[in-house]
C-alpha cells in the first residue's frame, strides 16, 4: 500500500522547483470516464436518470459510453507511465458497488476497482480513492436522497465495503468531493443532478453530506490500517468583493457562509457558523435538523485536506431600491433561475477579468495561492493537497495529428507557480492532481467542454496527449517549473 507522506511540515526548496517528495498527478471521476453505466451490476445513478432526462445535458449527452475508461483502464495507466504521473485520484461508482445504496457489494464491481489499482501500482502510481463523486444510487434519491439522514448512514456503510475491499492497496482515502456542488446545484439551483430547486433541501443536504463524511471517516477508521491517510476534498470559493463598501463587503461574508464555512466550520471547527444560522434561520430549524453528537461526528480528525481551484468568486451587494433579482450571478455555476446560494441570493457575481477558459471562467492564478495561504493560516497542523485545477478550451487535432493547447500550459505554468510560491510561503501543500486525465462528460455541458490532458476522440476512444501533457510530464521530471514560455 502506498501513501502520501505523512510528515506534517512541507518541505519548500528553492528557485523554481517543488519539495522533493511533491506528488505530481491526474484525476477523474467515474461518471464522466468510466462507460459500462449498465455492465457488471452497476444500476442508474441520479447522474444517470438526470442526463438521460430531455433538456438537462447540452446535445442530450449522457455517460452511457463517456471516456470508456471502464473498458480501456489498461491503455489508460498506461499513459499515465508514459507522462511520469506519481498518482491517479479516480472516483468509485457507488452504485457499481452496491446498486441499490444497501446491502452486500457486488464483486463484479469492485472487481473493476481491484483491477484498477492493480494496474496503477504495477505501473509505480499511487491510487488515491474517492468515495463519491456526485453520483448517489438512484434508489437513495428516490427515498429522499442527501436531504435525508438516513442517507448518511447509507454512505457510512459503503465506505466500509470499500475500506475491506481494498484498504490492502489504497492508502489515501477521499470521502466526498465537493459537497457544496451536492447540496447547492443539486438540490439548490437544481443544474445537477437531482435537479431539485428547493432551498431547505440544499441545507439538510449540506448538514447530511457533512454528517456522511464524518461517519464515513469512523467507517474508513475501523478497516484501514493505521498507515492509510483520510480526506475531504472541498471547491472553497475564494470570495472577494467587488469593492470595498460596506455592502460589498457584507455580500462577501455572505457568500463566504453559505460557499465555504458551512463545510470548514463543523468540519474543521466543530462548528456551524453562527452568521450562517442567522442568514439561513428562515430556511431551516437548524435546531431541529442538527441533532446531540453530530458535531463530533462531523469534525473527526482528517489526514489531508484537499481544495478544488478554479476561478476567484467576485460578489457585490445590489443598490439600495434595486429589485435583487436583477442582479448578475457570473457565478460559474450554470445558469438556472434559482440560486445555489441559499439565503443569499439577492448577492450579485461578476468575474474578476477579461481573460477567460472556454467555461467563462476568469484566469486568475493569485486566487489559487491566496486560498492556500489562508488556509494555512487558519489550519497550519492540516497538510493540504490541490486536488483539482485545470481549464477547458477549445481543443482540437490538428491536420498533423497533434493538439496544441498553448492557452492550457500558460494556464498551468501560472497556477503552479501560485502553488509554488505558497509552498514557499509556509503552506503545507503535498501536491498537485490536473484535472483532468481525459476529456470527458462534462455534467451539464455533456461533451462540448475538454479539461483532458490528452484528447478523447468520442467517435473512436482515440487517445492523443496534448501538448500540455507533454509539458506537465516534463515538469513533472524536472519536479520544477520551466522558464515561463518554455514549451515541451
Amino acid at each position: 500500500m502506498t501513501a502520501v507522506r505523512p510528515e506534517t511540515t512541507a518541505r519548500p526548496a528553492s528557485g523554481t522547483s517543488f519539495p522533493a517528495d511533491f506528488v505530481w498527478g491526474t484525476a477523474t471521476a467515474a461518471y464522466q470516464v468510466e462507460g459500462a453505466a449498465a455492465e457488471d451490476g452497476r444500476t442508474a445513478s441520479i447522474w444517470d436518470t438526470f442526463s438521460h432526462t430531455p433538456g438537462k445535458i447540452r446535445n442530450g449527452d449522457t455517460g452511457d459510453i463517456a471516456a470508456d475508461h471502464y473498458h480501456r483502464y489498461r491503455d489508460d495507466v498506461a499513459l499515465m507511465k508514459d507522462l511520469g504521473l506519481k498518482a491517479y485520484r479516480f472516483s468509485v461508482s457507488w452504485s457499481r458497488v452496491q446498486p441499490t445504496g444497501r446491502g452486500p457489494a457486488v464483486e463484479r464491481g469492485l472487481d473493476f476497482y481491484r483491477r484498477l489499482t492493480d494496474e496503477l501500482l504495477a505501473a509505480g502510481i499511487t491510487p488515491v480513492a474517492t468515495l463519491y463523486h456526485w453520483d448517489l444510487p438512484q434508489e437513495l434519491e428516490d427515498a429522499g436522497g442527501w436531504p435525508q439522514r438516513e442517507t448518511a448512514d447509507r454512505f457510512a456503510d459503503y465506505a466500509g465495503i470499500m475500506a475491506r475491499a481494498l484498504g490492502d492497496r489504497i492508502g489515501v482515502w477521499t470521502t466526498l468531493n465537493e459537497p457544496w456542488c451536492s447540496a447547492f446545484l443539486g438540490y439548490g439551483s437544481g443544474v445537477h443532478a437531482p435537479g431539485r430547486t428547493d432551498p431547505a433541501a440544499s441545507l439538510r443536504a449540506a448538514h447530511h453530506l457533512n454528517l456522511a463524511h464524518g461517519k464515513a471517516i469512523g467507517a474508513l477508521r475501523a478497516d484501514l490500517p493505521a498507515t492509510a491517510q483520510t480526506s475531504i476534498t472541498l471547491n472553497l470559493h475564494q470570495v472577494r468583493p467587488l469593492t470595498g463598501s460596506a455592502e460589498d463587503v457584507e455580500a462577501a461574508r455572505r457568500i463566504d457562509a453559505v460557499g465555504n464555512r458551512v463545510f470548514t466550520g463543523p468540519l474543521l471547527d466543530g462548528a456551524y457558523p453562527a452568521d450562517l444560522l442567522a442568514d439561513t434561520a428562515h430556511i431551516v430549524d437548524w435546531g431541529q435538523l442538527v441533532r446531540d453528537g453530530d458535531l463530533a461526528e462531523i469534525s473527526r480528525p482528517i489526514d489531508l485536506l484537499g481544495v478544488n481551484y478554479y476561478a476567484p468568486t467576485v460578489v457585490s451587494m445590489p443598490a439600495a431600491g434595486t429589485d435583487p433579482a436583477a442582479g448578475t450571478r457570473n457565478d460559474g455555476h450554470g445558469a438556472s433561475d434559482h440560486s445555489p446560494w441559499t439565503g443569499s441570493e439577492h448577492v450579485s457575481f461578476h468575474l474578476a477579468n477579461d481573460d477567460l477558459t472556454a467555461m467563462n471562467w476568469a484566469i486568475d492564478p493569485e486566487g489559487l495561492h491566496t486560498l492556500l495561504t489562508g488556509l494555512a493560516k487558519a489550519y497550519p497542523d492540516l497538510p493540504l493537497m490541490v486536488t483539482e485545477n485545470g481549464a477547458a478550451f477549445d481543443d482540437y487535432i490538428s491536420p498533423e495529428g497533434v493538439v496544441n493547447d498553448p492557452q492550457r500550459i500558460a494556464y498551468l505554468h501560472a497556477h503552479l507557480d501560485a502553488v509554488r510560491r505558497a509552498v514557499a510561503d509556509g503552506a503545507d501543500v503535498r501536491g498537485y492532481f490536473l484535472w483532468s486525465l481525459l476529456d470527458n462528460f462534462e455534467w451539464s455541458y455533456g461533451y462540448s467542454k475538454r479539461f483532458g490532458a490528452v484528447y478523447v476522440d468520442y467517435a473512436t476512444q482515440r487517445r492523443v496527449p496534448k501538448a500540455s501533457a507533454h509539458w506537465y510530464a516534463d515538469v513533472i521530471r524536472r519536479n520544477a517549473l520551466p522558464a515561463a514560455g518554455a514549451g515541451r
